[in-house]
């Protein structure tokens, strides 16, 4: 059995843990509403960050095909982008991961082949993290980009209410 098998075989309670941890950086009545993730519609945050975690745990498992792993990680990104986290905070979660596998694992007989493994699965964690980082920028950027173009647009609009430009200008 090698470290692949290991972590699909434990995938539920990995993702889980990893989902209740990722949830845990919200307050408490928020917290308590993104666990009810079943519902796509009535609970579109919560159901993202399910759907986003298991996929992007399996991508990793797999071996990160890029495909994949960006439609997964920009929905989660884009919704942390949006709320009050530091960048840091914001893609923290991805970290997260290596401390709850690492607990799953603890009472496997990993040997030295499984230790070469397990820093390949985490070296690709923190590969992940800096795509998400990359998503995270991007994200903040069109933020900005329409912050300041909603201001200009407003300054034109107050500008020709008060008649000192034109329509055409």
């Amino acid at each position: 059995m090698n470290l692949k098998d290991l972590l699909t075989e434990k995938k539920s309670v990995i993702v889980k843990k990893w989902f209740d941890a990722v949830v845990e950086t919200y307050p408490g009545d928020t917290s308590g509403f993104l666990k009810k993730h079943a519902a796509q519609f009535t609970n579109p945050v919560g159901y993202t960050f399910a759907q986003g975690l298991e996929g992007l745990f399996d991508a990793l498992v797999a071996g990160l095909i890029p495909d994949k792993v960006s439609a997964f990680l920009d929905g989660i990104v884009r919704i942390r982008a949006v709320q009050d986290f530091a960048p840091s905070q914001a893609v923290a979660f991805i970290f997260v991961l290596k401390r709850v596998a690492r607990e799953e694992l603890k009472n496997e007989p990993l040997g030295n082949r499984f230790s070469e493994e397990l820093a390949m699965f985490e070296s690709a964690v923190d590969d992940l993290a800096l795509f998400a980082f990359d998503i995270y920028m991007k994200c903040r950027e069109k933020i900005y980009d329409l912050k300041a173009q909603e201001v200009k647009n407003a300054t034109f609009r107050l500008l020709q209410q008060a008649k000192l430009m034109g329509k055409n200008e």
